[in-house]
């Protein structure tokens, strides 16, 4: 039986950040020491406008300080150590993943004690006792509950957490699934104006997602209501993972990178992504897809993480799709930002809550440069 997806949830940071303010804080760590230019200003706004983002939220209150040059910002006039950051991660990440946490759930009508396996997926930050952790106190989640963490992937995480809770279900048939992808991207700001970092800068944003997922029915031990609700056809549709791929670009390993540096994790991003993806991307997608018995054509709506707009581009125009298609994935970068694993899980909620039907095939790019996918109906 195919892995089916009850609940999903999502949550976003309470602090807002228009372009403006954007682009106000990049001035100040890309020059942190000098009053950029006005020629550099132009440029950093340039590069915000088409970035493809118009807001994104942020855990940090004092991140708007900078307006101001306030040296009590976490961003003041010295760049924060990764220790500092990390401080901020075990602090901040644990209270929005619980609320993506409990809105999956009672999307679901699954009860905490229902749960056998906890993923967690995150790139933007590490501690021990960890999010999962706290997440199985605050719920709470059985204390034989089994967990997995899959970590350092990048923004196609969620999709190998998926595999992952497959691969759970596939060898327990009783088992139900939490996964919970969260990620501090805005921590991660960086200093300078090396314009990889300036890139990246301009498109990562902060947020949390979750499911819960098993095969069939979520427990033989609900309520014939709470049973009802779930197999109503009112509930939201793209619900069964069917099956998911991945391919490993040739000659791309200096394509993507994500590294930990003495302040904080470095995204590194070459120009050369989107001529990287329309050169591999459709000879592997098609042969993958007809191995699953589907073409290109079948696929009803698709969930692309938005990397950035260049490389929504080059996957429109790779796989010859409909601008409209990819909507979706503008919108959410558009009103989030890129939020690195959670965003793809953003997407899919979008396309559910439309009542979008499938086939649907979501797809992330992340280091390596490796494709990942996953097929839905």
């Amino acid at each position: 039986m195919s892995l089916t997806i009850h609940g999903l949830g999502t949550a976003l940071p309470p602090h807002r950040l228009n372009q403006g303010d954007a682009t106000a804080i990049a001035a100040r760590v890309a020059l942190p020491e000098q009053v950029p230019s006005p020629s550099r200003y132009r440029l950093l706004e340039t590069l915000h406008r088409r970035s493809g983002v118009g807001a994104r939220h942020v855990v940090l209150e004092d991140l708007t300080g900078l307006n101001s040059g306030s040296e009590q910002s976490f961003f003041g006039p010295t760049s924060p150590g990764t220790g500092e950051r990390m401080r901020r991660y075990s602090q901040e990440a644990p209270p929005l993943a619980l609320r993506a946490v409990r809105a999956a759930l009672e999307q679901a009508q699954v009860p905490p004690e229902r749960i056998t396996h906890l993923i967690t997926v995150s790139c933007t930050g590490f501690h021990a006792p960890g999010v999962d952790l706290a997440l199985m106190a605050a719920l709470p989640l059985p204390a034989d509950v089994a967990r997995t963490h899959v970590g350092f992937m990048g923004c196609h995480a969620a999709l190998n957490g998926l595999r992952v809770a497959a691969g759970f279900t596939g060898a327990d048939p009783g088992a139900c699934v939490l996964l919970c992808a969260v990620e501090l991207c805005s921590l991660h700001l960086q200093y300078g104006w090396e314009g990889e970092r300036i890139v990246a800068n301009a498109l990562f944003a902060d947020g949390a997602a979750a499911l819960v997922a098993s095969v069939g029915a979520p427990s033989t031990e609900m309520s014939a209501t709470k049973l009802s609700a779930i197999a109503a056809p009112a509930a939201p549709g793209l619900r069964r993972l069917i099956a998911s791929g991945s391919l490993l670009v040739p000659a791309s390993s200096g394509a993507m990178s994500w590294a930990i540096e003495d302040h904080g994790f470095v995204m590194g991003l070459s120009p050369q992504v989107p001529d990287l993806i329309a050169e591999h991307l459709r000879p592997w997608l098609e042969r993958w897809l007809a191995k699953q018995g589907f073409t290109l054509a079948a696929i009803g709506c698709w969930a692309v993480h938005p990397g950035g707009p260049r490389i929504l581009s080059a996957v429109t125009e790779s796989l010859g799709l409909d601008p409209a298609l990819i909507e979706p994935s503008r919108s959410v970068l558009r009103d989030c930002g890129n939020m690195s694993s959670p965003t793809l899980l953003f997407i899919l909620e979008r396309l559910r809550r439309s009542g979008a039907t499938g086939p649907c095939l979501a797809m992330a790019f992340g280091p390596g440069l490796c494709v990942e996918v996953a097929l839905l109906v």
